[in-house]
This record gives C-alpha cells, sequence and structure tokens, in this order.
C-alpha cells in the first residue's frame, strides 16, 4: 500500500523553528489527504494539519495557526511542516498520515487515515 517516512525532527530552543518532511511511496495514487499528528507522553494523538495531495488547500488545528505551515512536492510525493514559533508544549512525536478524501472533520481524526509514517521527535526546550 502506501509507506510513508518522516524526517526533520531534534531538539530546538523556545521560539525557534524545524522543518518535517515526509516522504510518499507504494500506491500514492490512493491518497487525497495527507496530514500531520503529534502525540506526547500520556497524551492521545492530536490533529496537526493535513493538506489535499491533488490541491493547495491546508487545514490547522488552532494551536498552530500562524506558527505552522504545512505544504506540498507533487513531483517528489513529498509534504513538509514549517513548524516556527516553537513552544514546549509543542514537544511530540510527529506522525505523518495518509487517506482518501476527507472533509475538513474527519481529516482531523486519527482513525480515518489509512497510513502511517514511523514518527520523528520533536523536542522544544525552554
Amino acid at each position: 500500500q502506501v509507506q510513508l517516512v518522516e524526517s526533520g525532527g531534534g531538539l530546538v530552543q523556545a521560539g525557534g523553528s524545524l522543518k518535517l518532511s515526509c516522504a510518499a511511496s507504494g500506491r500514492t495514487t490512493s491518497i487525497n489527504t495527507m496530514g500531520w499528528f503529534r502525540q506526547a507522553p500520556g497524551k492521545e494523538r492530536e490533529f496537526v494539519a493535513a493538506i489535499s495531495w491533488s490541491g493547495a488547500s491546508t487545514y490547522y488545528a488552532d494551536s498552530v495557526k500562524g506558527r505552522f505551515t504545512m505544504y506540498r512536492d507533487n513531483a517528489k510525493k513529498t509534504v513538509y511542516l514549517q513548524m516556527n514559533s516553537l513552544k514546549p508544549e509543542d514537544t511530540a512525536v510527529y506522525y505523518c498520515a495518509a487517506a482518501p478524501l476527507l472533509g475538513t472533520q474527519r481529516m482531523t481524526v486519527p482513525n480515518n487515515y489509512k497510513s502511517w509514517g514511523q514518527g520523528t521527535q520533536v523536542t522544544v526546550s525552554s
């Protein structure tokens, strides 16, 4: 099916920036929506951002609006998450996910995604 590989995580000071990448391979013709989720220790996996594979429409969680930007490169079958003004509460494992066409509400629900990457750790120190 679809394989996803994230990269770009690391350790950064509060106020700093990181750029995450997610490369897709396999049956990518089945993908319409790509999403980013994150999960901190002891917490549920939460929605961060999503983008249409065939377009440039994006959707963000309120907690990251104005700070995070999701981009796509269809030729490379890769999506990116540019994270600016990072806060300690952004610390989590970040996961890339792929799904068929999802509406703006369904795209925020982890169970609606069929393929997941391995995750990449983002740590923001104060």
